[in-house]
Order: structure tokens, then sequence, then C-alpha cells
């Protein structure tokens, strides 16, 4: 699980920002280490999606730094640039983790030419123990290393744009996956289990059916989530691509249960069998049979939702964490809400999976059914100030109201900050120059 995630000089965050998972509140039998949800709120280019930005970027470098950053060409870094000094300023990025009940923290600092410094700490028996240090091209060791002379070598081939997480995961074939190798690699899985959706729309692998879950409990997942969006879907089923070509195919009842036992597939297929082209194909209920339609003949929003249901399903089946920009691009309140609920009930989440994402939606700060949809220390807020520097906080920097707290309407009545600064008077003189050159425009 995360636990936290600290960066700095990353797009419009030049200072030291932390988003921390340590839940301020336990209720009875609670003792995660971390919440399960955070939800990220603001204005318009406050900041919320470069903090997700942030995470990706350090996911990518670590998955594909030695084999994507060429020496000699530097880091595609993205620094604060609003200043000099953040421009040369070197970047920072670090993970703390929870892998197996162990604690264990990783970051790097990069500048434009390569990497600063890097390192490795696991906390077994809640003690501090050094797995590596970097700086430049020089390494120090774990004094308890019995593979020392395979992780020295693997440190020589390191470049100086790569990190070497990345370079040690690639070539550290010997190295063992326990003592001091267990968080080189639990770490690097730990990245590898990150699913970040940067702006809506269905993935491409959804489209050609190669992403439709393996697992039982997974399709039912997604199904579950189509049905409760009210979309019109009662079934989704995967069916060879050699079957009829017709935008819809009518029905009768038992005929759909005859064609689902003899020729729809529900999953990958087995090693040895003969792969197949798929397609998905979504189950209405018409008047009086049900009716097969195509994935291009659903709606634009319900094939967003559909990659995100498919996705959110596998997370939460193999464990991971699910970063989603704009979920309210997607979804509906209410929907969201069913999501989030998802992610925080240890039935239907039993790997511990996260879910982080950002929004405009205000509803979400409140209740449906007098239950609240995010509790207080998985709410979090960003703002901008006057000099285009982004800030991240907690709501529950906030105390919260004696008589009781309408977070929505005081997060809109701007309580809590992180909400646009309108200006009428502004508004009001860009329509009135826009009519003056409309009607120079017809005289």
């Amino acid at each position: 699980m995360l636990l936290s995630f600290r960066f700095a000089n990353h797009r419009s965050f030049r200072d030291e920002q932390q988003l921390n998972l340590t839940p301020a509140y336990h209720g009875a039998g609670e003792s995660e280490p971390a919440v399960r949800v955070v939800g990220i709120f603001g204005a318009n280019a406050s900041g919320k999606s470069n903090c997700l930005h942030a995470l990706s970027f350090m996911r990518r470098l670590v998955i594909f730094s030695d084999r994507e950053v060429e020496p000699g060409l530097g880091i595609a870094r993205e620094p604060f640039r609003l200043t000099l000094e953040s421009l040369e300023a070197p970047s920072h990025y670090v993970v703390d983790l929870s892998l197996d009940g162990i604690r264990h923290t990783y970051g790097f600092a990069l500048d434009d030419n390569g990497v600063v410094e890097e390192w490795l700490y696991h906390y077994p028996r809640k003690r501090r123990r050094r797995v590596f240090e970097r700086s430049g091209d020089s390494y120090t060791w774990g004094e308890d290393s019995g593979q020392r002379a395979l992780l020295e070598r693997i440190a020589e081939v390191t470049a100086t744009t790569a990190l070497f997480l990345s370079t040690v995961t690639r070539f550290g074939h010997g190295v063992p996956d326990d003592t001091e190798g267990e968080p080189l690699l639990g770490v690097y899985r730990w990245f590898q289990g990150i699913y970040g959706r940067d702006n809506p729309g269905l993935r491409p692998t959804v489209a050609r059916g190669l992403a439709w879950p393996d697992s039982e409990a997974s399709r039912h997942t997604v199904v579950e989530l189509l049905r409760a969006a009210d979309v019109g879907i009662v079934d989704v089923v995967m069916m060879p691509a050699t079957a009829p070509d017709e935008p819809s195919l009518l029905l009768r009842p038992s005929d759909l249960s005859a064609v689902n036992d003899r020729t729809f597939l529900t999953g990958s297929l087995r090693h040895g069998e003969r792969r197949q082209r798929q397609r998905l194909m979504f189950v209405h209920q018409g008047s009086p049979a049900e009716v097969l339609f195509e994935l291009a003949e659903e709606s634009t929003g319900t094939q967003q939702l559909l990659g995100l249901a498919v996705k959110a399903a596998e997370v939460l089946s193999s464990g991971g964490t699910m970063c989603v920009d704009e979920i309210d691009a997607s979804l509906h309140p209410l929907l969201t809400a069913k999501l989030v609920g998802l992610f925080q009930s240890a039935a239907s989440n039993p790997r511990h999976s996260q879910l982080i994402f950002t929004s405009h939606d205000a509803a979400l700060l409140g209740t449906i059914d007098t239950e609240e949809i995010l509790r207080r220390d998985e709410i979090w807020f960003t703002e901008k100030d006057a000099d285009g520097r982004s800030t991240l906080y907690p709501l529950t920097d906030f105390k919260p109201r004696k008589e009781g707290e309408n977070r929505q309407r005081r997060y809109l009545n701007g309580n809590y900050g992180a909400v646009p600064d309108l200006s009428t008077y502004l508004f009001e003189q860009a329509l009135a120059a826009r009519g003056q050159v409309d009607d120079e425009a017809t005289s």
C-alpha cells in the first residue's frame, strides 16, 4: 500500500508536497496503515492533475528509464518553469510503501543531466536498514548485503540517466527474492501495479476485447457497475469475431442462453488453445427479447465507463493502485460513490487496493442516504497562488464545525480554498468587447 508520496519541483509544484495516506481516524477494529481512497479537489489549473502526473512520471522512470533514456541526452523532466532557480534545481520524488507489512522508502532526485541521488530503505523489525544509496555514480550498500558483488556489477552498467532500480530488475536475474533482493523487487512490482488514466476515454485494448477480465469475480464487478449506471446494459459477453457481423442480433432468451453455452468466450484462452479474435457484445433488455449491441453502438459515456470499470475490477482483483484524473468526466456522482465504496469495502477489496482520483464535483464531498461518500482523511485540495505555485493540503487541516459540517456547501463557499476566483467584471468586459467586434463586423 502507498503510505505517502512526496515530490518537489514538478510542473506547477515548486516546493515539496506530501500526499499522506496515513489514516487520521481509526474506527473499531480498524488497523490499516493507509486509507484505500483519496479524492483530490480544486479549481481548474490548480494542480490536481499535476499531482497524479508526478506519480505517473515516477512510475515511468522506474519501469522504463534503463531503456527509454539515452546516455548523453539527459532526462526530459518537467520542473517548475516560473523561476530560473527551479529550472536548474533537481526534482525530487519519494514514496513510502507498506509491502507485506514492512515499510519501504524509495526515492530519487534528478536534474536535466541525469540522476543526482537515489536510495532505498526498508524497516524490518521497525528499524531502518539501508538497501542502497546512490550519489551520482557512487553507491553505498547495506551492511548485510550478501549479494554485494552482483549489485556492484549491475551498478557499473547503470547509465547516469537510468535509475538503479530499473537496471537491477532488468539485469539482476541472480538477485534473490529474499533478504536484500526482496526490497528491490518488491518496490519495482509495486510500481508495476499502478494504473493511471490521464484523460477520459476507452483504452484500445478494451475495444479489441483483449482486456476483458479473466476472473469471474472481476467480470461480475464490471457488469454490476454497468447495471448500476442504468445505461440499459443487463450483461456483457465475449464472442468470436467470426460470428455473424450484424449491427445487433435480436434473440429469444432461450437462443441467447444456447449461444452463451456454445460459443461465447468469457476470458483469455488457456495455454495450448488456438487463439481467436474476440469482440465484446452488450446485452440490452428489449421487448420481448434481449438484444446484442456492438461496442461501437454504445454511447461515448458508456464506452468510457466500461474502460474504467474493467480496470477497476482488475485492480480490485489483483491488488494495486488506480489513479484516475477527472473521474467526474466518466461517472455520475452516484456511480463514483459506488466505485469509491468498492475500494473502501474490505469484502470487495480484500487485497487493499487503492484509488486516487481528482474531481471538480463537490457532490462527492457530501453524503448519500446520510452516509459520507468520503471520510475527512480521504479528502485533499489543491490551490495555486498568485506566483503560479500549487499547494496540496488535506481537509483534516480544517477543524470540523461543532454543529455539523456541510462540506459540499463550505467548499463551494470557499471555506477550504481550492475554488476559482471568478471575476464577474472581467466576464462582462469580455462579453462587451465581443459585442463591439460583432457590431463593427456587421456595419
